[in-house]
């Protein structure tokens, strides 16, 4: 990142201001933050009032001329913007698309005409066979950046995915639901199935392992940060351990346990020090090998 000039879609979010806090430490010519949220920039911007290197862009992914200009000059884009929320998908179906499948095409066509270098874009556990409309939004992302190489030539912009599991912590995670919860004194926290797992990763890991994926990246991997994962009822217990539980029943595109990688992808997926990456470089997995929540449980692997 050093002398280099970083965008962030999506940078006022938990996982951006992680990465920004984590990159202006690495010395870069510029971070741009580019969001579509006044109120966060405003108060981020006061946080970082003295940080010279950092820039704020107001803007939507989903408008072309606004992005392109943001892209000027950028070497490095790291895209986290999108519609995250399962329940906000499926009532918004069209929004959702027009953010996390049209908005990352915008990226793709802006950073080749642009002529950025790299390109990584945040994706998820739920694209991978996916149960509801934010999954399967996720997925044509992952297939748009994917292939974006095709388009950009040999020698033009680079293109990778990162998937995670769930942010400890951010505002999608099940965990400050519970922490609110426990201190607004609930009877009990409620938890969907007894049986339902979740990977879970820190934030400031997950930073780390976008900032190695850069550097690794060739184009057109999607890697896997290694993750264990976690019952949501263990989870309950180390958030208030003294409050009971019920159970209350998944609800619509809900699944009990979340893959990492497909089986299709499996048959191209190579093993690193901290990663699994489809089309990527290391040592073969086996074809039986499966990335699952429910075999990966903290303490079992």
């Amino acid at each position: 990142m050093r002398n280099k000039t970083i965008l962030i879609t999506g940078g006022t979010g938990s996982l951006g201001q992680h990465l920004v806090k984590r990159i202006l430490k690495k010395n870069p010519r510029k971070v741009i933050v580019y969001s579509r949220g006044e109120l966060l920039q405003v108060e981020m911007h006061r946080k970082y009032q003295n940080e010279k290197q950092l820039r704020f862009f107001i803007g939507d992914i989903r408008e072309k001329t606004r992005l392109e200009m943001a892209l000027r000059g950028v070497d490095i884009v790291i895209h986290c913007a999108a519609l995250k929320h399962v329940d906000v998908a499926e009532y918004n179906p069209f929004e959702s698309i027009k953010t996390n499948v049209v908005g990352t095409q915008n990226v793709i066509e802006g950073a080749i005409r642009q002529g950025v270098e790299k390109v990584i874009s945040i994706s998820s556990d739920k694209a991978v066979d996916p149960a509801n409309l934010y999954g399967a939004t996720k997925l044509c992302a992952d297939k748009l950046i994917e292939n974006a190489g095709s388009y950009a030539g040999r020698n033009g912009t680079k293109f990778a995915t990162i998937r995670f599991g769930n942010f400890w912590g951010s505002s999608g995670s099940v965990v400050p639901y519970f922490e609110k919860l426990k201190k607004d004194g609930a009877e009990y926290l409620p938890i969907t199935d007894y049986e339902m797992t979740r990977f879970f990763i820190q934030p400031d890991e997950a930073v780390t392992r976008i900032l190695e994926a850069v550097k690794l990246m060739k184009g057109g991997e999607i890697f896997c940060p290694k993750m264990t994962s976690l019952k949501i009822v263990d989870v309950a217990k180390r958030i208030a351990p003294n409050m009971p539980t019920r159970e209350v029943g998944i609800r619509k595109g809900e699944r009990l346990h979340e893959k990492m990688l497909t089986s299709a992808e499996i048959a191209l997926t190579y093993a690193r020090k901290n990663f699994y990456i489809v089309n990527g470089s290391g040592k073969k997995v086996s074809k039986n090998f499966v990335y699952s929540s429910e075999n990966h449980l903290e303490g079992e692997v």
